[in-house]
């Protein structure tokens, strides 16, 4: 299977949704095509250059995007056609590769030639993907060294699961009287048990996040932006464990009924509890720094 670039895969299913007239004429701007398929604009403005080069768009004297039927009429995407398969996602690959290596707890230093090279893509792409791990505190650039990787270390988690009780109980007790029971009732029905060992997990871990939104205080919403993206990232790399997973969806069941029926005292017990003891893969771990 040929592996697209974003540009090329946004390029042929807009030929393929254009010749099946699926999206209506208003949506055929750049704005529009961005929020459409996800992305920012610089892929959707080259895909749409090609398209206009190759005949399948023209601009009228407005500036307006505007399909040649005649030119979509001929392309070989008629309704039966396979629609393309979407580019593979780059940065949840890396992401996932990256944080093993840091789990292992060595500090390493990343060159972007070797790097791209390893993962086949640009230097462009991978240097997009790896500010935005730096954003998230997986990476930091060094100059003239490369990038380095977070090493996982059992004393930070430690440091950082003590703030994070104090600060998202904290939470639960300013947002008790804007909590959304409907919105509470929906996060606990996207936690859901499997009934079979077939049947795939179903996991919503938004609670946490929205006790710190409805608390409305800039330190403690700062803290969790600031320090959490790559805890984050390591706890949702801890999910795929099925048993931690199902244990976590348990835990959060237990919560979001005793806030549903507002009985505080349950709810902050078990958020507690739920914090502190619901990371028995990354306990476990024995990274060679540690």
């Amino acid at each position: 299977m040929q592996i697209l670039t974003l540009t090329n895969y946004i390029k042929e299913d807009l030929i393929s949704r254009l010749s099946r007239e699926e999206l209506p004429p208003e949506s055929l701007t750049l704005a529009g095509l961005s929020g459409h398929y996800q992305v920012s604009v610089t892929p959707i403005y080259h895909a749409v250059n090609e398209l206009i080069e190759e005949g399948y768009l023209y601009r009228e004297k407005n500036r307006r995007l505007c399909v040649n039927k005649e030119k979509i009429g001929t392309a070989q995407t008629a309704a039966g056609t396979p629609r393309p398969i979407p580019p593979e996602d780059q940065f949840k690959r890396i992401s996932e590769d990256l944080l093993q290596m840091s789990l292992k707890g060595e500090s390493l230093y990343l060159r972007e030639a070797a790097s791209a090279q390893k993962y086949g893509i640009s230097r462009t792409t991978l240097r997009n993907v790896f500010n935005r791990l730096a954003g998230d505190g997986v990476l930091e650039h060094v100059p003239r060294r490369g990038w380095k990787l977070r090493p996982f270390n059992q004393h930070d988690l430690d440091a950082f699961l003590d703030v994070r009780v104090v600060l998202e109980l904290k939470a639960l007790e300013l947002s008790k009287e804007t909590l959304d029971k409907q919105v509470l009732q929906k996060i606990l029905e996207r936690n859901c048990v499997p009934q079979s060992d077939e049947e795939p997990l179903q996991i919503d871990n938004s609670l946490h996040e929205y006790l710190i939104k409805q608390s409305d205080n800039y330190y403690i919403i700062n803290f969790f932006d600031r320090h959490g993206r790559y805890f984050d990232l390591l706890f949702l790399w801890e999910s795929n464990d099925r048993e931690a997973a199902i244990q976590e969806i348990q835990q959060h069941q237990r919560i979001l009924n005793a806030l549903i029926e507002e009985d505080w005292i349950t709810a902050r017990s078990e958020l507690e509890f739920h914090l502190r003891s619901n990371h028995p893969v990354l306990s476990q771990l024995k990274p060679k720094n540690n």
